[in-house]
């Protein structure tokens, strides 16, 4: 491969591509172009970088330099002043707080520094359109030694004394599934590749496509061989258009190295990968109802059993795991078994993917050690929340999790901790939420995406979440009664326990877990009628203190329906009818002239 003095790393994930990292590419590729520097700097688009809320980022090497928040104007300064005189220009650079200047490197950043890379080992280094980029950093050796020096049983053995769990959510021994599914009766069996990530703010399977899909893709082949397997699908969500091309490049690239097709690496091992669009239903996350739609079916789960390892697609044995289990399967056959067991915790092993977002100063994607504490995340790598505001509770989990409250910020994030206090591992998304949040109103949110997501196969989950609305919103609304506690409470366990499929049978997690650890909301909401976060509208009406008004006129200008009126320099009036209490004027206030009172509804 050609070598370069520089290499610019332009994040091309669908972070920074949506706020025009591609135009900063050819931005770049024009201007080093204009200074004859092509043969001493390359342009490399990568998949995502993980700092998201600094994007579009750039990482200069070899000098380890960061960029953030880049425009395509700010271009032209830069490479003259960087790759043509050799100043970096540190206003282009991310800035920490204060107390930690001078600028640092890229990997002095608290947001890097804290974080242990497996599956995202190649995130934001390499092109992942690109095969010979994986190669160079030992790509598709572990495939190589599983084919031609392991047998099927040596595989499954090592991926078993990793302890490699699912990172689809359900956390299921991998090897154990490997095991079960090689044992079964049947000629033909099929690999599945789950990609169908739905939970609201989780991007961590696309990430991984987009950044690394090759990972994956030596991943399954592998697994192909352990299992007895010729054959195999990602099954991607039609959403995700930048994954879904960069998986076809890969797949197209490895059958012309031979690495898919037939006859692999000279071996008599034969593998195919196909690509399924799915629709978008969040239900195909759950491997039956994933597998009916593979077959062209609507994605509804099944009974269970038999399991698909015994009989799942078209009736044959299959075996699905989700990306990013997948993906740590090449490094752990490269590296054994003992390497990734030597991370984490006594029953949750190696790393865990999380995408960080919500009330949190550092949104992103990371990958930490089992165990690692939410402080560590929040606080340490997530740099806290936002203007100061107070940490009130992390939803772990996806919709279907539970929320965590500020008392249990110690807790280690592993498998066994996170489903004692309530919540569960999930796909690996952390929504973090600050004392601005209501917590009845958090229920209702995940309550009514579930209820639109349900299948509506089984009656506990199709009438329980339905019911489980209708409560939450009367005590939203104010109309909220003292039994209607015992009422969701009751609804939520018979949920738990006669749910078809694992939606809904998590579904009651935001019910049971918010009202475990934020009744005091709920008896607000209902004895007082009263919402302390001003979040539900018809909990609260807004008026104007007199004798605080200096009538600056910052609330007039914020109003946009007109409501508040009013000469400068004399206290304003607001128009109760017109007010739609969407809370702009007691946002903008300085001098606390906005109060925003409880309605005591009878």
């Amino acid at each position: 491969m050609k070598q370069y003095r520089t290499h610019c790393l332009v994040c091309t994930g669908t972070g920074c591509v949506s706020n025009h990292a591609f135009d900063i590419q050819k931005a770049l590729e024009r201007e080093i172009a204009r200074h004859h520097l092509e043969n001493e700097v390359a342009v490399v688009a990568t998949g995502c970088n993980g700092f998201c809320e600094r994007g579009p980022v750039m990482v200069v090497q070899p000098e380890n330099i960061f960029y953030q928040r880049l425009k395509e104007k700010d271009i032209p300064f830069l490479v003259e002043e960087h790759f043509l005189k050799g100043r970096p220009v540190q206003k282009l650079m991310y800035v920490p707080p204060k107390e930690q200047a001078p600028i640092p490197k890229m990997s002095d950043i608290n947001f890097f520094k804290d974080q242990v890379l497996i599956v995202l080992r190649n995130r934001g280094r390499i092109d992942p359109e690109k095969i010979d980029e994986y190669v160079a950093y030992d790509g598709y050796q572990a495939l190589a030694k599983a084919l031609t020096e392991m047998t099927s049983e040596q595989i499954i053995d090592e991926i078993k004394i990793s302890g490699l769990r699912g990172r689809g959510g359900a956390g299921f021994p991998t090897g154990i599934k490997w095991e079960l599914c090689k044992k079964a009766n049947g000629d033909i069996k099929y690999i599945i590749c789950n990609a169908d990530e739905g939970d609201p703010g989780a991007f961590m399977d696309r990430s991984v496509l987009e950044a690394d899909p090759h990972a994956v893709i030596e991943g399954m082949i592998i697994g192909a061989k352990a299992i007895g397997a010729n054959e195999g699908f990602v099954y991607v969500r039609d959403e995700y258009p930048l994954a879904l091309r960069r998986v076809n490049i890969a797949i197209e690239q490895a059958t012309e190295y031979g690495l898919l097709g037939e006859n692999i690496l000279g071996t008599d091992f034969n593998f195919k990968i196909n690509v399924v669009r799915g629709g978008g239903a969040f239900v195909c996350g759950e491997e039956t109802a994933l597998i009916a739609s593979i077959e062209g079916f609507v994605g509804r789960p099944r009974p269970r059993p038999p399991y698909p390892a015994e009989k799942g697609l078209w009736g044959k044995p299959t075996n699905n795991n989700n990306v990013e289990t997948w993906a740590n399967v090449p490094q752990i056959i490269l590296r054994g078994g003992d390497w990734f067991a030597g991370m984490g915790t006594e029953k949750s092993k190696g790393t865990k993917i999380f995408s960080l977002v919500g009330k949190v100063n550092n949104t992103g994607l990371v990958e930490v050690p089992m165990g690692t504490t939410l402080r560590t995340i929040v606080f340490d790598i997530g740099g806290g929340i936002p203007k100061g505001k107070k940490f009130k509770a992390v939803q772990s989990g996806g919709p279907s999790g539970g929320c965590v409250p500020e008392s249990l910020i110690d807790l280690p994030v592993d498998y066994e901790k996170l489903t004692e206090a309530g919540a569960i591992m999930g796909s690996g998304g952390l929504i973090v939420m600050d004392e601005d949040t209501c917590m009845v109103d958090v229920a209702k949110y995940f309550v009514e995406f579930l209820e639109e997501e349900s299948c509506g196969k089984c009656t506990p989950c199709r009438e329980g979440l339905k019911r489980l609305k209708e409560v939450l919103l009367e005590i939203t609304q104010g109309r909220g009664k003292p039994y209607h506690l015992d009422i969701l409470n009751d609804i939520a366990l018979t949920m738990k326990e006669a749910s078809l499929c694992q939606l809904g049978a998590t579904a009651p997690n935001p019910v049971l877990t918010t009202i475990k650890y934020f009744r005091d909301e709920y008896e607000e909401h209902i004895h007082q009628k009263k919402c302390r976060a001003r979040v539900c509208k018809d909990l609260i009406i807004y008026r104007i203190i007199a004798e605080k008004c200096t009538g600056c006129q910052r609330c007039v200008r914020a109003c946009p329906t007109g409501a508040i009126t009013g000469p400068r320099a004399q206290p304003h009036n607001l128009d109760i009818a017109k007010c739609i209490k969407c809370g702009a004027c007691y946002e903008v206030c300085k001098f606390d002239a906005i109060a925003g009172d409880a309605i005591y509804i009878e």
